[in-house]
């Protein structure tokens, strides 16, 4: 598919960008109607997206310039030239959820709580935003025979952005129907950041386009000290 969507003024307006727009503003949407439901000042969901949306695209953007930085050093115009690409959700996901701790402190209102409530809207962006990458022909894996595997550059190889986008989808529906039976506060989040951090380890392996730190693949790297933290933290504070 051809990446540009249409042009505006001659500047190109990119399926990737809609894509990642639609998943923020159904998530902004859903976790809105959330929090409405569980008489949760629902304006606090809007005040917060304007701190966290910011946070994410920049996090997300300094990540993966800090892994590939002999391409990037020197000259600052290609660091701030984020329609080449160049976005990571590990960063944009460690960058949103500082802020939307600071910003819980700064209202005064509580954190977990908070985060249970945008956790399934943060799986469900992800679902739909990876698509963006579908279109872009990137994040993809290695060769396949499997029926389902898309052909890059006249090779058949595994969808690793599909793979990502079901288990990101099959997450969501999971947390919505769990979270009516939560234990405590911040058990929808980190159930959220264990599960989607196993199904990115085995994704990543596929990756033929990883991020890389001393050989190893950086998003597997940190997808085990995720997991290994949010498993000691939701058991600390299920027994708490």
């Amino acid at each position: 598919m051809n990446p540009v969507a249409f042009d505006i003024f001659g500047i190109s307006i990119r399926w990737y960008g809609i894509l990642i727009s639609m998943g923020m503003l159904l998530g902004i949407f859903l976790a809105y109607y959330e929090a409405k439901k569980q008489g949760y000042n629902p304006d606090d969901i809007i005040d917060l997206s304007l701190w966290v949306i910011p946070a994410a695209l920049i996090g997300a953007r300094l990540y993966y310039v800090a892994f590939q930085w002999e391409y990037y050093k020197g000259d600052i115009l290609k660091i701030l030239n984020t329609r080449e690409g160049g976005l990571a959700v590990h960063g944009g996901l460690i960058a949103a959820v500082l802020a939307g701790y600071f910003f819980t402190r700064a209202k005064n209102i509580p954190f977990w709580k908070t985060a249970d409530i945008v956790a399934p809207s943060i799986a469900l962006g992800q679902a739909i935003g990876r698509w963006g990458n579908f279109i872009n022909g990137e994040a993809y894996g290695g060769p396949t025979d499997l029926p389902w595997g898309i052909m890059v550059d006249g090779v058949k190889v595994h969808p690793a952005f599909l793979y990502e986008s079901i288990w990101d989808l099959g997450l969501f529906i999971f947390l919505i129907i769990y979270r009516r039976n939560k234990k405590f506060n911040g058990e929808i989040f980190l159930l959220y950041a264990i599960i989607y951090s196993v199904g990115r380890f085995w994704i990543e392996g596929l990756r033929t386009d990883s991020l890389m730190f001393m050989g190893l693949r950086t998003a597997q790297l940190i997808s085990i000290a995720i997991i290994a933290f949010g498993l000691v933290l939701y058991f600390i504070m299920r027994r708490r």
